[in-house]
Formats: structure tokens, sequence, C-alpha cells
């Protein structure tokens, strides 16, 4: 009895954990080994490696077997019954569940009646799963509810199925798989995707993935791989930076370019690769920032740019200078730029505490040890073996293994009872045991918590930063009533959604993410209300964007369809792309595909509606063109711009439509001639930009103005805030805009106002908490075109002041080491540059004459050490 009730809890805590993270079954074999241990007094080492065993067996029912299939069978279910039978949608899924829930309280009866313990307590552990499991449920009605965020639409058990095998994120091998350039021989059929049609009552598939899984030739095939992604160039770089592959030649017939050699990496590179990359820079490299210290909060990239490697960058310290030296070069006389919060030097004493008490641990009671050490493996080296992440990654991943670092804090306390046991036995009875502990417990507080708090209190502390929230605002105030704000990604998006929903700031804009965009669920949302925001007018229907429908759509000049030296109207373009006509399509090898027949497009503009509406301002109606004439210049365009071309196709200059700063030229679709700056976005108007200064965008200047100095609310002025790395870089965002205002504003002789913008963003981001860079260098130019040669000087001073600091260290630097901070010597001696040049020309010669002899200085120095190659 004793033994079922732990079964049942350790069961229930399984199924409820499913329903915060899945990361959490990783706890199963430390839970086994708790109940192995409890049960048997005289464990033996088979039976613990056997436990081992049978504990991963029971890990990989549950997260291969119970998790999916539980979905999967209702997902059967309900196509079955719906498709099949005709019964209206969900009756599958509740048949099911009525099915399931009947089974379980049968084999319940039938078990105990029958006194088949065993079995009776396999099921009571599975219901005890389900129960926690059913906390998906949430999921469910959350979607159904239709609410304004709903990724993923999990409204039915197939797109839950899909949500919880996080398809999303696309598959990779873990035990066996291709190498990153292994050949496609072929291509196989994958899972049909279905989706709810309520117009004809059933699922119907939208995307039968016929021939898109990728075969590959079996000699590039291999157990364990780790080199595998070859989804970009960048990529198959960071392999080659890693490792010095040198692989083996294999002939491979090509249907590109016909006989070719591939040099296949050997097994021992693909090792050399999960050592040096995937454990040691990706797991050894964060387990020793939170035991023995961090170098700096800036994303380290290893040798993933450059086989010389990355020394200034996310390292691990100890703070012992000799130790840290030998590895990343001089740590003394450190420049203000890489003085950072990030920084913490914990000396190694929580590593070395935390190996005293994992030796005392396994000493004195190794069964408990066993329980820790499968903990800390399963959640964090375990984790590696999974994730089989590729060079380089978009950012830090420390996050992912946490709660290995948790495991390991427990040895770092079992450590404190390790020196006390010792004190008191070298002491013997010469010191009462209460003095040891209290002397042992204030050396070990004084030592180990009370360093990391010193060190690591200020880059953990999130009080006073709101920041993000501010950021957020002030891109939704850049947009004009009712608008459409293209974002990308995480981070550009998810603070804009937090202000909306939480906050309720602009509830108007449409806030319309460009990654989610090639999902059909998405585009669904964006065709419904939100909040006090239109639909996206799209005129695509279902059947035109749904999965696996216009996912690619190539651009191919056809003179038989178009004349290649006209503009065509992007609404008739649309139309030619969405037809079933089959002579709308490219026949091509591998069958018909969807195609533009010409990358000339033209958006017709009403020039009365974009007066009447504030698109353009009436001083500027001569400058109205009569239509946007662009050629895209691309081989082809994904699902999300296609969306994007449709929307303006359609749009009748009735919305705003706006661009975020942050979304990359790549999602521009080359319309940057018609961009206009209006604050941390670009909004599209129907007036070309003719300044030839070679940045994105004309400024409005009488928008931009009352948007910088009257609504956004972004303050970073305070240096007792911890500013991470990430956020950071979004101030160079805020003092470019910041800048070009400025100039703008100067440039329409409005000096006064010039001076107060500039004056704004020194105010609201003063150097004390984001030290001067490059991109202060418009407000110089300001300060001294409109007679306050005193700002500008004294910003001119500082910035050579900043960047000497740079030079003086990184010149520091000898050997190959130097070569590893070659970057950061160019980025310095080039702004030394623009300060000399910049103090010629407004005469100010003290620091002219300072700055070239700095820059003759170390650029003489920097042509003998590169040949004046680089």
């Amino acid at each position: 009895r004793h033994s079922v009730r732990w079964i049942l809890l350790i069961a229930y805590l399984m199924g409820l954990s499913i329903g915060v993270h899945l990361l959490n079954l990783l706890t199963i074999p430390a839970m086994c080994y708790i109940f192995y241990f409890k049960k048997y007094s005289k464990p033996s080492w088979k039976g613990i490696v056997l436990v081992g065993a049978l504990s991963l067996v029971l890990l990989g029912i549950i997260m291969s077997g119970i998790i999916p299939w539980v979905v999967k069978l209702a997902g059967l279910f309900e196509l079955f019954f719906i498709n099949t039978a005709g019964l209206p949608f969900n009756s599958g899924t509740i048949i099911y569940f009525i099915l399931l829930i009947g089974g379980i309280i049968w084999g319940l009866y039938f078990t105990k009646k029958k006194k088949k313990s065993l079995a009776n307590t396999l099921i009571l552990a599975f219901t005890f799963i389900l129960i926690g499991y059913s906390s998906f449920l949430m999921l469910i009605i959350r979607s159904n509810a239709d609410t304004t965020i709903d990724e993923n639409n999990p409204d039915n058990a197939i797109n839950l199925l899909a949500y919880l095998n996080r398809e999303q994120y696309g598959d990779w091998p873990i035990l066996y798989g291709n190498y990153y350039n292994a050949p496609v021989t072929s291509r196989k059929d994958g899972t049909p995707v279905y989706s709810k049609d309520s117009k004809v009552g059933r699922y119907v598939i939208t995307d039968p993935k016929t021939g898109q899984i990728p075969v590959y030739d079996s000699r590039f095939m291999t157990l364990f791989p780790r080199m595998w992604s070859g989804n970009s160039k960048e990529q198959e770089e960071g392999y080659k930076n890693w490792v010095d592959i040198k692989g083996t030649p294999i002939s491979v017939e090509s249907q590109e370019s016909g006989q070719e050699t591939i040099n296949k990496p050997t097994f021992g590179e693909n090792l050399q690769f999960f050592f040096r990359y995937q454990l040691n820079f990706m797991y050894w490299r964060y387990f020793m920032w939170n035991f023995a210290g961090k170098q700096n909060d800036i994303q380290g990239m290893g040798k993933s740019e450059s086989k010389n490697g990355d020394i200034v960058h996310g390292n691990w310290i100890s703070g012992i200078p000799f130790i840290d030296e030998s590895r990343l070069g001089p740590q003394s006389n450190l420049p203000e730029n890489a003085k950072n919060k990030g920084r913490n030097a914990f000396y190694f004493l929580p590593l070395i505490l935390g190996l005293v008490g994992l030796y005392f641990h396994f000493k004195e009671n190794y069964k408990d040890g066993i329980v820790i050490a499968f903990l800390f493996f399963m959640t964090g080296l375990a984790i590696v073996l999974y994730l089989n992440q590729y060079a380089p990654q978009p950012r830090e991943r420390d996050y992912s293994y946490a709660a290995s670092f948790y495991a390991f804090a427990i040895w770092i306390g079992l450590g404190v009872l390790a020196l006390f046991t010792k004190l008191t036995e070298v002491t013997e009875k010469k010191v009462k045991p209460i003095f040891s502990a209290i002397v042992i417990t204030l050396v070990c507080l004084l030592l180990v918590p009370g360093i990391m708090a010193k060190d690591g209190w200020d880059d953990h502390d999130r009080s006073g930063r709101y920041e993000v929230l501010h950021i957020a605002s002030d891109y939704l105030n850049s947009c004009a009533p009712n608008a459409i704000l293209f974002t990308n990604g995480d981070n550009d998006t998810f603070p804009l959604w937090y202000a909306q929903e939480v906050e309720g700031i602009r509830t108007d804009v449409r806030v319309c993410n460009l990654s989610l965009l090639q999902t059909d669920w998405y585009i669904d949302e964006m065709k419904r209300k939100a909040y006090l925001s239109d639909p996206v007018p799209f005129s695509l229907n279902r059947d035109k964007y749904k999965s696996g429908t216009l996912d690619l759509v190539y651009f191919i000049d056809n003179p038989e369809v178009v004349d290649t030296n006209k503009f065509y109207n992007l609404k008739d373009l649309i139309k030619f792309v969405s037809s079933d006509n089959p002579n709308t399509k490219f026949q091509s090898q591998i069958g018909p595909l969807e195609y533009f027949p010409t990358k000339k497009f033209s958006l017709p503009v009403d020039k009365e509606k974009v007066l009447k509406n504030g698109t353009v301002p009436k001083d500027q109606a001569d400058n109205i063109v009569n239509s946007i004439n662009w050629k895209l210049e691309r081989n082809g365009i994904q699902k999300n711009h296609l969306m994007v071309l449709d929307l303006l196709a359609h749009f009748d200059w009735d919305r705003p439509v706006y661009f975020a700063l942050t979304i990359g030229d790549e999602n521009y679709l080359d319309l940057q001639p018609y961009f206009q700056l209006e604050g941390l976005a670009y909004r599209l108007v129907p007036v070309i930009d003719t300044s030839t200064n070679g940045t994105t965008g004309r400024v409005n200047t009488a928008i931009m103005y009352d948007n910088l100095m009257n609504k956004f609310k972004t303050r970073i002025d305070n240096p007792k805030l911890y500013y991470s790395d990430d956020f950071l870089r979004m101030t160079v965002n805020i003092r470019n805009v910041y800048g070009r205002l400025a100039e703008a504003l100067l440039d329409e002789g409005k000096k006064d106002s010039a001076v107060a913008v500039c004056n704004r963003c020194l105010e609201m981001m003063p150097d004390k908490a984001v030290p001067y860079n490059y991109f202060v260098m418009p407000f110089i130019d300001v300060f001294y075109q409109t007679n306050h040669r005193d700002k500008g000087r004294q910003i001119l001073q500082r910035l050579m002041d900043l960047y000497k600091q740079d030079l003086d260290y990184y010149y520091s630097f000898t050997g190959i080491k130097a070569q590893q901070v070659e970057r950061e010597k160019q980025i310095a001696l080039g702004i030394i540059q623009r300060v000399t040049q910049v103090s010629a020309h407004y005469k100010e010669t003290a620091i002219q004459q300072q700055s070239k002899m700095l820059f003759d200085k170390y650029y003489k120095r920097y042509v003998e050490e590169t040949g004046g190659n680089n």
C-alpha cells in the first residue's frame, strides 16, 4: 500500500507538471530512485542500474506515448466521427473521452475484483497522469473563446496535438540522422495537416505534405549526429569554425551541378563539435557562470563567427587574475564599455563548496547522492543531448538548464555540513559543536552567498525597471489612429501585446507579427476585430492561405503574360497568383508552381483620399505620386510577405501602414523609398524620399516632433538600474531617431526645436546610464551649428576618452589574443577617426590633435599586426 501511494503520487505530479512545462518530466528518474531507495534499504548496484534504465523507459513512455497519443487518439476519433460518420464537430472527442473514462472505471473495477494489484496500480497511475494532464483543457477552453492573443489556435484535439508536439519549431535528429551537408536523394510524404472547415462541416486536408520530407543519401547518415543542420551558410560556417573539418570525400550526383565531391565529416569530427560546442560552450560555460563567475552579459559567440574565437563577450571568469588572464587576456584596467553589471567574480568558491558537498554526499549517503546526480544530469546534460543545438544560436540558452544549477546548489548546502563535520572531527572535544556550526555557517555565508549577492545582485535585480513597457508604448504611439504595425519576432511583439492587453495602451493599433503571418491560424486572427482595431484587409480567403498553400511564391519574368518593361497593378497580380486557372501556373519539372510573372509592382494612389485622411500633409500635395512603382529584387517570397502584398493591394489608403524599425531590411519589401519616419516605425506614404544621406525614410518633422517630445515615455536615466545588453541594443534605435529628427529640424532651419530634441534625448538617456557611442554624433553637429559649442565639445571629448580607454585596453592583448579583439579595435579606431574629422571641421584644435595622435599611434600598430589587409 505504501508503494502504491508513492507510485500514485509520482504519477499525479508528473501529470500536473506537464501542464506547467514538459521539462518537469525530467525529474522522473530522480523520483524513481527515491522510491527504490525507500523500498529497499540494501540496494544493489544491479538494482541501481536497472532502476535507472527503467526510469528512462518510463520517461520515454510518458513523453512519446501517453502525452502525444492521448491527444492523437482523440484527434483520430474526431476525424472518424466527423468526416466518416457525419456527426457535428467535437462529437468524436466527446465519444473518445467517454470511452476512455469508461474504460478506466471498468479496468479499476475488473482488476480489483480479480485481485490484480499490479494492473490496478498501473491503471490508477495512468489515471492520475490524466488528472494532471487535464490542465491542458484550459488551452482548448481559452482558444474556443477566440481571445485576441491565441497562438497556434489549439481549439480542438487536432490543433492541440500540433501545439504539444511543438511542430512550429520543426524537427531535428537525436540518435540517428544526417550530417549538415548530406545531399537530398528524394522526398517522401509527411503526415497530412487537417483544419476545421465550418462551411462543409468536416475536417479537410489543408496541407497533404506530399513530397515534403527530405530523404538523405544514406552515406551521409550517422549515429548520434551533432553537426546536422545545414539550413544556412551561417550554420555551416559555424561548424567549420568550431571543428577543422577535413572529412571523407564522397562523390555524389547532383541535379544542379552534376557529379561533385562532398567532404562528409568524420564521426570523430562530429564528436569534437559535441564536446567543444554543445557540451563545453553551451553547458559548462553556463555552469561556470553560476559557480565561478561571468565576464559580462553580452552574448558570447565563441568560435561560431571566427576560428580565432571571442574572448571579450560572455565567457566565464573566476576573478583570480592569473587564471582569467591566461584564458581571456588582460583583466585589469578594463575600459568603461567593458565594465558591465553582468560581470560577476565568485572566485570558484560556490564551485568548490559544491564539489565538497558532492563528495560528502556520496560518502555519507550515496543513495541520496544518486538521486541528486540524476536530477542534475537529466535537467542539464540530458537536455544538451536532446536539443542538439547548432552553431550559432540566436541567443544565450542558459535558462534551459536552470534546474540543473538548482540541483548543484543542493550540494553547496551540503558542503556547509561537510565542513562542519570535518571541523568537529579535527577539534574533537576541544570546541563545542554549536560553536563550530556557527563559525562554519557564518564563514560559508560570507564567502559564498555573500560574494554571490555582492556581485550578482545588481544584474538580477529588476526592481524599478519599466522601460520595456515604456518602449512598447512608444512603438504604439509612433503610429496614427487605427494603424497596422508590422513587427517581427518575439522581442518586437510581446511587449506590445502586453501594453495593449494589460495596460490598454493604443488598442486601436493592430500589431501584425511577420513571423507568425506564415501560419493560417494567425492570418485568421488578423481578419478578426481586436480591441478597438478593425480587421486587417486581406483579400485572400482561407483556401488560398491555409497550411501548405502559397507557402512560397516565385518571381519568374514571363514575357508571354506581361510586358516586362511595365509596372502592373498589385491587385491584379495578387489575383493572378491566387487564381485556380492552370494558365497562371509555371510548369516546372516538379509540377505547376504559383508565381508572379513580373517583379514590377504598382500601387495606385488616391490623392484626394491621402490628403483628406492625413496620410500626406497638404503642404506636400504636389509631391504625391500617382502610384507607387517599385521592383521587388528577389527570386521568391514566403507566405508572410505575400500577405503583406495582399494587404497593400487592398487597403486602399484607408488605414496607416507602418513597419517597425527593428524588423530588418528583408521585411521592408524594397519599399524604403516611400517610407516616412515618424518615431520608432516607418509609415508607408505615396511620397518618394529624395534624400541622399543614405538613411531610410524621409522625416516628417511635425509628426515626429510631437511623438518624441510629447508622447514618448521612455527614460533610461538611472545608472543604478540594470540594463542588460539586449536591452541596451534598443537604445541605439532610440538615439538614432532623436538624432535624425534633430538633423531634419536643423535642415528646415528650426534651430531651437533641434536643440530641444537633442537636450531631451541626452536628458532621458544620459551618458552615466547609457555611455555615449557613435549614435550621438548627430547631436554634436546640431550643437555646433546652433552655437552651443560647449555641449558639442563635451560630447566630443567624452567620446574620445571612452574609445581611448578601449584602444589602450585592446592593444594590451598579445599573440593570438590580439587577433581575437581585432573587431573591437576596428570599431574604436573608426570612432576616433570620426572624432578627428568632426573636431577638425569645427576647429576644436585640442581635441583634433589628441584624437589624431591617438589614431596615428594605434593605426600604425594595427597595420603592422594585420599587414593592412583588413
